[in-house]
């Protein structure tokens, strides 16, 4: 399987320990993740407001990307675009919903784009690599598991963008079962708990880190009292605030226990028995190395 692949702009700065293993991984489920040509920020986050036209521009620009991969014969019949992160994803969506909803305003996105060699015709599916993985059937997973993650107990964050809002969620925002799953597959054991898509705080550890540490403390407390022994996530966003502002939450409350924050892609790269050097360990804040 050939699927057109958006990496978005932290995947190949920050969170590389995210993308080397996942990309590792989904080869090893017969998916090559072929990365888009001269691919753009998606924009980062998608806009409530209607009057942001203009906003879409990026987005779009991404999806004749994939228009042309399939012109130029890189993959056939492949309208699908993978991404990883949970915010591109997110954004990505969005603005695909409301271009193919609104014919009006694919025209004038078009229009503006006039430089573009063809016009995006409405007809891309943004989907995460979680949900391709889930429809290839959990028993493709385990028959790659060769270190079954026994006795490790892991709490699935999904934070507020994978989940919400419900047209473009990858599972039941109320009761979402999908990371279990993943988790439960590997060998390894989903705990129970409340925080599971609570918010980090997002970009308020920009200007109001306090609020991120208190948000993230809460999250990390909850999880251990739950008998987490590691938290997975699938947003870059998510794991600075989870895993590096535990230095912070740690100045703060000098008692408080550090917990591993890791990718599911480096969490799966473990149970396939990938290179350890693959798994990018060496980035994250808080070292994994005591679970695997």
């Amino acid at each position: 399987m050939k699927i057109p692949y958006f990496p978005g702009c932290t995947l190949k700065t920050t969170a590389t320990n995210f993308e080397i293993p996942a990309i590792e991984v989904a080869k090893k489920l017969g998916i090559e993740m072929v990365e888009l040509d001269r691919w753009n920020c998606c924009g980062v986050v998608s806009y409530l407001v209607s009057d942001d036209l203009m906003k879409h521009m990026a987005p779009v620009r991404n999806f004749i990307r994939v228009q042309e991969m399939n012109a130029a014969g890189i993959v056939e019949n492949e309208n699908r675009m993978v991404t990883l992160c949970s915010m591109c994803y997110n954004t990505l969506s969005l603005s695909n919903k409301r271009m193919q909803k609104n014919p009006d305003d694919l025209q004038k996105i078009n229009d503006f784009m006039h430089r573009e060699e063809i016009k995006y015709d409405g007809n891309v599916e943004v989907v995460h690599l979680l949900s391709i993985i889930r429809d290839l059937g959990w028993e493709a997973v385990t028959k790659q598991v060769k270190k079954p993650l026994k006795d490790l107990k892991v709490a699935p964050y999904y934070g507020c963008m994978l989940l919400r809002p419900k047209d473009v969620g990858i599972d039941d925002a109320e009761d979402p079962k999908i990371l279990e799953e993943l988790v439960s597959t590997l060998g390894a054991e989903a705990i129970d708990w409340d925080s599971g898509s609570r918010c980090c705080g997002s970009y308020h550890t920009v200007n109001n880190k306090d609020i991120v540490v208190n948000l993230s403390k809460g999250i990390i407390e909850d999880a251990r009292k739950n008998g987490a022994d590691v938290i997975i996530t699938s947003c870059p966003l998510c794991a600075f605030n989870l895993d590096n502002r535990q230095q912070d939450i740690k100045e703060k409350d000098q008692e408080f226990e550090t917990m591993p924050i890791v990718y599911f892609s480096q969490l799966m790269g473990v149970a396939f028995d990938i290179k350890k050097e693959k798994l990018g360990w060496e980035s994250n804040h808080i070292s994994p190395d005591i679970l695997f």
